[in-house]
């Protein structure tokens, strides 16, 4: 069975395609999809866990939270992460300050300070803005959350060092160049940024992306 996509996928792609460079780009991975993910608490603990370490030390060490709350890889009840205490989060391999900032993403959400439910009213600028409230979350997790638990269709992250240099690579020749420029070539794939940004990781990277 077909993943599912978002419903502005296909007119984003027709939307996108007006872009000679992003259009042999879309042709090129016809298969591929943006994957969402529908789990906000999992969602933003494994961001945080996963902080300036690789993917291999990230993975390694969120299988191991996970273990010790007894919970499952894809979804996580906060309430098993707050029990643990900071030594027992350490214990997994983080850092004091990981620990507490994980203690404090499941109180929020135990208390029901914010939700799922919550956010997905909320526009891009007020989730986002909500989101980077939370001790341990910065803009480049929060637009991450926009795009991959939200799939909201406008986002550019130009924080993500992958789309910096996927742009520089296919509409500067690999020359460094001021954020206003960037700026100005992606102005045009709005409403639809979200797609741009997939297709253009997709080019450094055929694999989908998991945030």
């Amino acid at each position: 069975m077909p993943a599912k996509l978002p419903s502005y996928w296909q007119e984003a792609k027709l939307h996108l395609s007006r872009d000679a460079v992003l259009k042999p780009i879309i042709e090129r991975y016809p298969e591929v999809r943006l994957r969402l993910k529908k789990d906000a608490f999992t969602t933003l603990a494994r961001a945080i866990a996963g902080q300036q370490i690789s993917v291999k030390a990230a993975d390694s060490i969120w299988a191991r939270v996970v273990a010790a709350a007894k919970g499952k890889p894809a979804k996580i009840d906060p309430t098993r992460i707050y029990r643990l205490s900071v030594q027992e989060l350490r214990a997994c391999g983080l850092s004091e300050r990981k620990a507490l900032y994980l203690q404090n993403l499941a109180e929020h959400f135990i208390a029901k300070k914010i939700s799922a439910g919550q956010l997905a009213r909320m526009a891009d600028a007020e989730a986002k803005s909500r989101l980077v409230e939370l001790h341990g979350i910065g803009p480049w997790t929060a637009e991450m959350y926009l795009m991959f638990n939200l799939w909201r269709p406008d986002i550019l992250p130009l924080g993500d060092v992958g789309l910096i240099r996927a742009i520089r690579l296919h509409y500067f020749k690999g020359r460094k160049v001021s954020l206003k420029s960037i700026r100005r070539i992606a102005a045009p794939w709005s409403p639809y940024s979200t797609v741009a940004v997939w297709y253009l990781w997709r080019s450094l990277d055929p694999y989908p992306v998991e945030y």
